[in-house]
């Protein structure tokens, strides 16, 4: 233990393992119902209803909204049987957020940006800058999935933005 991995290669391995939990959450994001208040905000009220029936087995909302004022001990609800599986995903979730690597990156980019022949300075110049870009690329995401919906951005937009990077990105390098 605690013996580096020989032939430079390691990194590679720690990327590889990154990619376990990042599949596993973007099945589990395929998995998950989006919520009732989404399908109807969108328009889908049929579909909203029916999820919101198989969460709180009601299907009017106003009753959904009065059934939610009358738990008493929403902690201890947590721990119940039928809530296990959402509970599991959600802090799965969270775990699987923070072992795919990007709060690595976040955190060695002054290192990383020096290694690469930036100064000091510009090394945490660059450090802030990929934080900015961090925030605003949460910030549009989060307007997109607002706006469409996650299940729609998960299934439709990723085959595209794939294939932007493996097609058209490194064509742009080969000109």
């Amino acid at each position: 233990m605690g013996k580096r991995i020989e032939g430079g290669y390691g990194w590679r391995i720690s990327l590889a393992l990154a990619v376990v939990p990042a599949v596993t959450l973007t099945v589990g994001a395929l998995i998950v119902d989006d919520t009732p208040n989404s399908l109807i905000e969108r328009g889908y009220e049929e579909k909203g209803k029916t999820v919101l029936k198989k969460i709180r087995d009601v299907e009017n909302i106003l009753k959904a909204s009065e059934v939610a004022k009358q738990v008493k001990s929403p902690f201890k609800d947590l721990l119940k049987r039928h809530n296990r599986p959402p509970l599991i995903i959600v802090i799965l979730l969270q775990a699987f957020q923070q072992m795919t690597g990007i709060n690595a990156i976040m955190l060695y980019a002054p290192v990383l940006f020096s290694t690469l022949g930036f100064h000091s300075d510009a090394s945490l110049y660059s450090a802030v800058i990929t934080g900015v870009v961090n925030v605003l690329s949460t910030l549009v995401s989060v307007y997109f999935v607002d706006k469409a919906g996650r299940r729609v951005l998960q299934s439709d937009a990723s085959p595209i933005v794939c294939y932007v990077f493996i097609h058209c990105v490194p064509g742009i390098f080969l000109l």
